[in-house]
């Protein structure tokens, strides 16, 4: 059977491929490897390229996949080998970088949240992930938190104090995942990837995400008029419904 010609299916990570920080079933993965034979495939997570490989199966999914694009793109990956790789630390510069994250810690400090762990500020080659109750919490502290952040907006709020405290340091905010959400250069979110898949070769794209909603990280990709369809799921196996219906 051949591949479509000129097709290309991306997904988000946590919540499309994955349960949040979760991995892949064994039944999904082997889906996948085998929808890989009708159609280009790629992955395009905010995370690092370590957790994301985790969450994927391991090593072996860098080549899994035609495509990986961890960061949102910034550290990418066609057929196993590197293609590009871009730097927060080189658009900010260390001073304006030093500013931003003594404010987050202060802020951090001073909020009045249920609990707090570790790990509040993880610097990525491509942007800053703030969480607001720390990294190093538990499975059962994340859905938690999950649900207070829901009500009482803690990352929205925090968010709201960052524009104001640096309305033209060039950052803009997208929430991602259950505990946390990314500060990245203006046009360094989820269409970043974009740049690197040729439009002569790729006419067709479908991208499937759960935070397609404004301020979700799967947003700005999700409305790009590259696309020719965007599907919002709630659940791996809401991704996985999607997709035998579009490659039946």
């Amino acid at each position: 059977m051949s591949r479509l010609a000129n097709t290309i299916v991306l997904f988000d990570v946590d919540g499309t491929l994955t349960k949040p920080r979760n991995n892949i079933t064994d039944t999904f993965k082997e889906y996948l490897l085998a929808l890989r034979k009708r159609v280009c495939l790629g992955v395009v997570g905010g995370s690092d390229l370590a957790k994301i490989l985790e969450q994927l199966g391991g090593e072996s999914a860098i080549t899994n996949f035609d495509y990986l694009f961890s960061e949102n793109g910034l550290n990418s990956f066609k057929d196993g080998k590197p293609i590009h790789t871009q730097s927060i630390k080189e658009f900010l510069g260390e001073q304006r970088l030093k500013e931003f994250i003594n404010f987050v810690l202060h802020y951090i400090a001073d909020l009045e949240i249920p609990i707090k762990r570790g790990t509040f500020i993880e610097f990525r080659n491509g942007m800053i992930n703030v969480s607001p109750i720390g990294r190093n919490c538990s499975q059962g502290e994340r859905d938690d938190f999950e649900k207070y952040d829901k009500e009482h907006k803690i990352r929205e709020t925090m968010i709201a104090a960052l524009k104001e405290k640096f309305p033209s340091i060039g950052l803009q905010y997208s929430i991602g995942g259950q505990i946390s959400f990314d500060c990245f250069p203006i046009g360094w979110d989820k269409t970043y990837c974009l740049k690197l898949l040729p439009e002569s070769e790729y006419k067709t794209i479908y991208f499937f995400g759960d935070k397609t909603y404004k301020g979700g990280n799967d947003y700005e990709i999700s409305i790009d008029p590259r696309l020719t369809k965007s599907f919002t799921v709630t659940s791996p196996e809401d991704t996985l419904k999607f997709l035998k219906e579009l490659f039946p």
